[in-house]
C-alpha cells in the first residue's frame, strides 16, 4: 500500500507526461529536456525508471557533458578498462562508431559483443546499475537495439528451477566474452589485469524493488563448482530461455534519441546493420550500482 501511494505521489508530482512504449515494457518521458533536468525534477525521473525499467527521450540535444552530468544524478559513472573507446575529453563515455579517420563508414564493427544479449557491467564486483546511450548518427536501416526484462523471464521458471538457481554462482569474464565475440582485437594485458573475472548469483534481487530476476548474460563464462563443458551448456540454454521468456521492446533509433535502461533486470543487444555503407555512432555510458545480491 505504501508504494503504491509513493507511486501516486511520484505521479502527480511529474513536470512531464509519460507514454507507454510497446511489448509492455519501457516509457517514452515526453515534453522533458534532459539537459535541463534539475534536483527537483529529477525524483520523479528515477521513480519512472524504477517503475518502466527503461526510459526514452526524444530530441534531445545532448553534449558529452550533458550527457555525463546527467548519469552522475543516477550515481558513479565507470570509466571502461577499455579505453580505446572513450570520448577523448570524457572518459566516462564508450564511443560505438565505425567511422574511419575520413569520416566515412569503414565496414568495421567496433564491437561485436554487443551484438549478444547481455548486461553492461556484470564482468565487475560492483556491476551497471543504469546505463545511458545517445544516439548521434544512425544508420538508414539497422542498427536497433532490443531489451528482455529478467524480471519476467525469472517468473517464468518452475519452482524447481527458482530453488536450483537459487544455489548456483556464475563467473562473468570480460575477456572470455571479448575474445569470443571480437578476438581479432583482444584485450592487453594492463586491460585484462584490471578486469579479472567475478562470481555473480545466477538469481539477483534488485536493491530497490526487491524483485527477483535472472543475472546472466553473454558475459557468462562458467558456473562455480562445475565442468567448463557443463557450464557452457547450462548457461547458453538458460540465456536463450530467459531471452525467450522474457517481456521485450525492440527499439529503432533515431538521430537525438536518448535511452535510459536498468542494468540489473534487463538485458540488451544491439541489431547488425552494413558497417560498410551506413555510419552509426552513439555515445554510452554506465553507472556503477552495487555487488549483486542473492
Amino acid at each position: 500500500m505504501a508504494q503504491t501511494l509513493d507511486r501516486i505521489s511520484a505521479q502527480q508530482a511529474q513536470p512531464f507526461r509519460i507514454r507507454p512504449l510497446g511489448g509492455g515494457l519501457g516509457a517514452e518521458v515526453l515534453d522533458l529536456p534532459v539537459a535541463s533536468v534539475d534536483d527537483a525534477t529529477f525524483p520523479a525521473i528515477y521513480a519512472a525508471f524504477l517503475e518502466h525499467e527503461l526510459l526514452l527521450f526524444r530530441d534531445q540535444d545532448l553534449p558529452p557533458a550533458a550527457q555525463v552530468a546527467f548519469a552522475r544524478r543516477f550515481g558513479p559513472v565507470q570509466v571502461h578498462v577499455m579505453n580505446q573507446y572513450h570520448a577523448n575529453a570524457f572518459p566516462e563515455l564508450y564511443t560505438l562508431s565505425n567511422l574511419g579517420p575520413d569520416g566515412k563508414p569503414s565496414g568495421k564493427h567496433p564491437d561485436r559483443g554487443t551484438m549478444a544479449w547481455h548486461t553492461d557491467g556484470s564482468w565487475r564486483r560492483v556491476t551497471g546499475q543504469a546505463t545511458m546511450l545517445y544516439a548521434e548518427v544512425i544508420p538508414s536501416s539497422g542498427g536497433g537495439t532490443g531489451f528482455a526484462d529478467m524480471y519476467s523471464a525469472y517468473e517464468s521458471l518452475s519452482p524447481e528451477e527458482k530453488t536450483q538457481l537459487a544455489g548456483l554462482r556464475a563467473i562473468h569474464n570480460l575477456n572470455f566474452s571479448r575474445n569470443r565475440r571480437h578476438g581479432e582485437e583482444p584485450m592487453t594485458d594492463e586491460q585484462r589485469e584490471a578486469a579479472p573475472p567475478v562470481d555473480q548469483p545466477i538469481v539477483r534481487t534488485h536493491p530497490e524493488t526487491h524483485r527477483k530476476c535472472i543475472f546472466l548474460g553473454d558475459h557468462a563464462e562458467s558456473i562455480v563448482g562445475w565442468s567448463y563443458e557443463k557450464s557452457r551448456r547450462f548457461i547458453d540454454e538458460l540465456n536463450d530461455r530467459a531471452v525467450a521468456a522474457a517481456r521485450k521492446y525492440q527499439h529503432r533509433w533515431r538521430p537525438r534519441d536518448f535511452m535510459v535502461w536498468d542494468n540489473r533486470c534487463l538485458q540488451h543487444k544491439a541489431e547488425s546493420y552494413d558497417t560498410a555503407r551506413e555510419p552509426r555512432v552513439i555515445r554510452r555510458c554506465t553507472v556503477l550500482g552495487e555487488a549483486p545480491q542473492p
